[in-house]
């Protein structure tokens, strides 16, 4: 009698974890979907503007067209990594990978593509029940769900920047991919 208690309380209790467990899961899929095709749409941005105009600014303070370009792989690297992958942080002062250095149109859109890889790679790999942990986000108390959605608005965030750069060098943007 007690083993069938026990059973039927193991089978109750899994099947009300059952549907908070695919709806983690499903989250990390749709993540998953929009961050490959921001990634898709930020290349086709980054090879919409000519090589002779990656340095614009729109005002002195502003980043450049590059400079937008490679904050948005060091903010996937720190978000992902560091974050929530617990990774140490990157020395901003020292490390060069994710900077624009010297770097080449071609060597930027790679390391952004990489760095997309390797973000996704990471949120494919995620433990979906860890995305109701929480982090002291500069100063803010967030789940690590809510750092993936911080992380896709600042994509967007500095991707439109590098969209209005294009406008202002009149150039036409690519066509929007959408689900992101």
């Amino acid at each position: 009698m007690k083993l069938i208690s026990i059973l039927t309380s193991i089978i109750l209790f899994s099947s009300l974890m059952l549907p908070i467990y695919a709806q983690e899961n499903s989250f990390i899929k749709e993540y998953l979907e929009r961050l490959e095709n921001s990634k898709k749409y930020l290349i086709l941005v980054a090879e919409t503007m000519p090589e002779d105009k990656y340095n614009f600014k729109a005002t002195p303070e502003s980043m450049s067209f590059a400079e937008n370009l490679m904050h948005i792989g060091w903010a996937m690297d720190w978000h992902s990594q560091s974050l929530m992958g617990e990774r140490k942080a990157r020395d901003w002062n020292t490390d060069e990978e994710l900077k624009v250095a010297n770097k080449s149109i071609k060597e930027m859109i790679d390391k952004i593509s990489e760095t997309f890889d390797k973000t996704i790679k990471f949120i494919t790999n995620f433990d979906p029940n860890r995305l109701k942990e929480r982090l002291d986000y500069f100063g803010a108390d967030r789940t690590k769900r809510q750092i993936l959605l911080l992380l896709a608005d600042h994509i967007t965030h500095h991707r439109g920047q590098m969209l209005v750069y294009l406008r202002l060098n009149e150039l036409r943007p690519p066509r929007y991919v959408l689900y992101q």
